[in-house]
């Protein structure tokens, strides 16, 4: 029997040979799915059944994937963190360049142009004063976030001649080692704010960074800067840079999310949430949340979740492995192996590891496992799920 697939969303061929037909069954329509592939598709609205296992979405962002309550079932939700950081990186250093120079309303008064060559030629001599713009070089260019994203930014910035300063408390040894040591850490968000000439977001959405860019933060900006925000609209109170651009304490605002408030301003330019379409982000992402998805199906292990620990046990020959995900509470794993203990299991080898509130145990043991310990474990109270974890069912 396979592993069967719900695609909510249409992801890349690439991603989808991950997971090879002997192994897997994969479709829209599927009923009773172990695992489930998304991008955009909100599952808020969609009751997903008991069969599923795992969730994992092409994409960084999970806003529309119900992860408390999946975390509450002992579903892990993956993402693919740094699979679209190129060309997100790409895009926002065409919105640098694009504010520097005032492209967009230099291209926009290119093509409104009328009348003979002459008479064109006329007009540009003297229309192009108004679309006098600023170099990167020398400019401080604050980032806050230094994931995936951020990281590459800040880099590429520096590599342009900018000045670059970076913000996250969360920094991880990962990106820190990828981050350049010419990047100066702003000491607190304000400190960050009044030092930049250019601001650029990278940061989740979630309520300590709902609204992180208002009114009182963009009035330490130096006159004349420039706000980019290729993470999530909410991030940034679209009233307060409205205001601040309508104040001139502002240059410009570049966004990926247009509303009815923005999409006609002078000084904003929105694009249509462009951040990781590229066929090879595209591509990036599915292969990752593919792979992901296969690794824990097949051997348990998980990487890149946003609600589990990463726990990677490299397979030991001729055992049985079992997934546990439970509380974070006390005595956990002495139950779990107490359970397995009175059924003559000997363990062979165990991994646990917590994160928050939740913890996740895989143990591979000597003997086998039957159905009916599993339904013991999973009476255990704290345990969320449990399974005997095969490379196919």
């Amino acid at each position: 029997m396979r592993y069967r697939i719900l695609i909510l969303n249409q992801l890349s061929a690439r991603g989808l040979e991950r997971l090879p037909p002997d192994l897997y069954e994969i479709g829209s329509d599927l009923t009773d799915p172990h695992g489930v592939l998304v991008r955009s598709a909100d599952l808020h609205k969609l009751a997903l059944p008991s069969s599923v296992l795992a969730v994992a979405r092409a994409g960084a962002g999970t806003n529309n994937i119900p992860v408390a309550a999946l975390s509450a079932r002992g579903i892990p939700v993956f993402n693919t963190p740094g699979a679209n950081a190129n060309a997100v990186k790409e895009l926002v250093l065409a919105g640098m360049l694009v504010a520097a120079r005032n492209l967009c309303q230099a291209w926009d008064f290119a093509r409104h142009l009328e009348g003979d060559d002459a008479a064109i030629d006329r007009a540009v001599e003297a229309g192009k004063k108004q679309f006098v713009g600023f170099e990167l070089p020398g400019k401080t260019l604050g980032v806050i976030g230094l994931g995936a994203v951020g990281v590459e930014v800040a880099n590429s910035a520096l590599a342009l001649g900018m000045r670059v300063l970076g913000y996250d408390p969360q920094l991880t040894v990962q990106r820190a080692w990828q981050l350049s040591s010419a990047v100066e850490q702003a000491r607190s968000l304000d400190d960050l704010f009044a030092r930049a000439d250019m601001l650029s977001v990278h940061v989740p959405l979630a309520d300590t960074t709902r609204q992180l860019v208002n009114a009182a933060r963009l009035k330490l900006m130096r006159p004349g800067g420039v706000v980019l925000n290729f993470a999530r609209a909410q991030i940034i109170s679209e009233p307060d840079i409205v205001a601040a651009l309508d104040a001139g304490q502002l240059r410009a605002y570049v966004c990926d999310f247009p509303s009815r408030l923005l999409k006609d301003h002078a000084r904003v330019i929105t694009l249509p949430h462009l951040g990781a379409s590229t066929g090879e982000a595209e591509e990036n992402c599915a292969v990752m949340a593919a792979e992901g998805l296969r690794d824990f199906l097949e051997h348990g292990n998980i990487r890149n979740s946003v609600n589990f620990p990463e726990s990677q046990l490299p397979r030991m020959p001729g055992t049985m492995r079992i997934a546990i995900a439970n509380s974070n509470v006390p005595n956990m794993v002495g139950q779990i192996s107490t359970c397995l203990a009175a059924a003559g299991i000997n363990i062979a080898d165990l991994l646990n590891k917590s994160r928050g509130e939740y913890a996740y145990t895989l143990i591979d043991t000597d003997g086998e496992v039957s159905p009916g310990l599993i339904g013991q474990l999973q009476h255990i109270e704290g345990v969320l799920s449990a399974r005997i974890v095969r490379t196919s069912l």
